[in-house]
């Protein structure tokens, strides 16, 4: 579920958009537990008081990033994707948007895998946004697919997140060119 927006007065939306701004930045940069309060703070130029009057944890803090990266990072998706008139074409530009965002973003990979690989088990709130992200994304591709294999469906999924990943640790493309090769292989025309 995706968090309410409440109204609220100029000034406090100015704070908040500083701090959400600033942790986004951070956190997609360094990493949730390199990321620490005091630093949000200061670069948001925000007194303590404040960052805890809008949000009341780090952890609410980044449900809001992910929330927020979510609706961008689907908007984007769904825009660069569209273009494309089949499903073999829409699946296939769902890997030039992976190669783009390499280009872009400096091979930063997955903001949600990202975070998920650093938070404990127990922060059920930033789990369930991941979930969330990473369900859509394979709605995306059942739908997209629909009429293909339920196996090959996963396969592409799997696939896509796969060459993020590897193209993360790599600092280079191939895995993304060498995922979206076997994708175009596996579907039907």
């Amino acid at each position: 579920m995706l968090p309410i927006f409440v109204f609220m007065s100029e000034e406090n939306k100015s704070t908040r958009e500083r701090i959400l701004g600033t942790a986004s930045r951070l956190f997609h940069r360094q990493g949730y537990n390199s990321t620490g309060i005091n630093q949000i703070i200061k670069e948001a130029d925000v007194a303590k008081g404040s960052l805890y009057h809008v949000f009341k944890s780090k952890e609410e803090l980044c449900v809001e990033y992910l929330s927020t990266r979510h609706i961008n990072w689907f908007g984007n998706f769904t825009s660069y994707t569209s273009k494309a008139r089949t499903a073999k074409s829409k699946t296939l530009a769902a890997f030039d948007f992976i190669y783009n965002m390499n280009q872009k973003e400096d091979f930063r990979g997955c903001s949600f895998l990202n975070i998920i690989s650093e938070i404990s088990t127990d922060k059920k709130a930033i789990l369930a946004v991941i979930q969330r992200h990473k369900q859509d994304l394979r709605d995306f591709f059942k739908k997209t697919l629909k009429g293909q294999k339920e196996d090959t469906v996963d396969h592409v999924y799997l696939l896509f997140e796969s060459s993020i990943i590897e193209s993360q640790l790599f600092r280079q493309q191939w895995p993304v060119e060498k995922a979206k090769k076997i994708v175009a292989s596996l579907l039907k025309s």
